[in-house]
């Protein structure tokens, strides 16, 4: 957990980390996702504090990127079929140390994304595969406040998180 006082960028994926991977389908076709406030919170105050927030997710619903875009989210790769290629370029394009970033997946399409980061993070109710090669695993689940307990991490472990400020 020592690792925590280097990293500068979050990069977390969508359903099962930032939703508790509900899927609501409607007749229309429409996909509905559920979010959690106060990871929301903590996600707008690291973008305040200058930390750099990525979202890169296979899926693509306009209500998410929509939510993403409300708390600040200016990098959010959606309909990815290659996390890695979006990874490697973004990575390059903002000459972003690999050891400075916390990435959060919690299924076997992240299991490579969670290899190549300082701080490979997981929710609670993460496979057991992406568990087994975290370093550390949140006490809560996906869209249930897993997001929101890295950023405070993040932040407190850099004196950031200063809750009497805001």
């Amino acid at each position: 957990m020592s690792d925590f006082y280097k990293i500068n960028t979050f990069i977390f994926d969508v359903d099962g980390v930032l939703t508790d991977g509900s899927v609501l389908s409607y007749a229309n076709g429409e996909h509905a996702r559920r979010f959690y406030v106060k990871d929301g919170f903590a996600i707008e105050k690291a973008i305040q504090a200058g930390y750099n927030v990525i979202v890169i997710s296979g899926g693509f619903e306009k209500g998410v990127y929509n939510r993403l875009t409300f708390l600040g989210v200016k990098d959010i790769f959606m309909g990815v079929k290659d996390k890695l290629e979006v990874f490697n370029s973004f990575k390059e394009e903002k000459t972003i140390d690999p050891s400075c970033i916390l990435y959060m997946g919690d299924d076997i399409p992240d299991y490579k994304m969670l290899k190549l980061v300082g701080m490979p993070t997981c929710p609670n109710d993460a496979a057991y595969d992406i568990k087994e090669i975290c370093k550390y695993v949140s006490p809560f689940d996906g869209g249930r406040g897993a997001v929101r307990d890295v950023i405070e991490k993040v932040m407190k472990a850099q004196g950031k998180w200063q809750k009497e400020l805001w």
